[in-house]
């Protein structure tokens, strides 16, 4: 069984796939793909750390989420992916040393990022154990008027409907509330 969370920011997905993941095993592998640039990116992954029992094992993936899911399939009861929204980020501008600058004068990885998203999409697809994602809705709102923000935007919806396609269930959560879309 693969289920699929998407919604806002802060419209409960993140608790919703948690306790879906909870459901489905006790042996649950939280796969995390946030990294801590600045202190209120470091409020929200502890957040989310304090929000997870304790026994349940983390990896983090940033980049190679492929592989990671290949890797932790056939480990855990359950594994929980979140977000697929900061991973998107992660391949299309990969941290290079020095770079300091904002995202905007950064060129995008497209060939590396579309490998890996390829690359996780045959992973999913394969995966026999249950698998619960969660990735931010991100195109409800205006057109952009950045090529960065287009390019992110366009991306991450190419990759929330690919996702969709391969899982079994996919809410839509707003407000807390999961509105099953399959």
């Amino acid at each position: 069984m693969k289920s699929f969370f998407l919604g806002g920011a802060r419209s409960g997905k993140s608790t919703l796939a948690a306790r879906k993941a909870a459901q489905c095993s006790s042996d649950v592998c939280c796969i995390v793909t946030a990294t801590v640039a600045d202190p209120e990116m470091a409020a929200r992954v502890e957040a989310h750390q304090r929000e997870r029992p304790g026994h349940w094992r983390v990896r983090e993936a940033p980049v190679g989420l492929a592989a990671a899911l290949r890797e932790e399939a056939g480990t855990a009861g359950v594994l929980l992916i979140d977000c697929l929204t900061l991973w998107v980020t992660n391949c299309l501008w990969p941290p290079q040393e020095g770079s300091g600058g904002p995202v905007s004068e950064m060129t995008a990885d497209l060939a590396g990022w579309r490998r890996e998203r390829d690359a996780f999409i045959e992973a999913l697809s394969s995966a026999h154990c249950p698998v619960v994602l969660v990735s931010n809705e991100v195109g409800g709102g205006i057109v952009p008027a950045s090529p960065v923000a287009r390019l992110f935007r366009d991306e991450q919806g190419w990759l929330n409907q690919a996702v969709a396609a391969a899982c079994d269930e996919v809410y839509l959560v707003a407000a807390g509330l999961p509105l099953r879309l399959r």
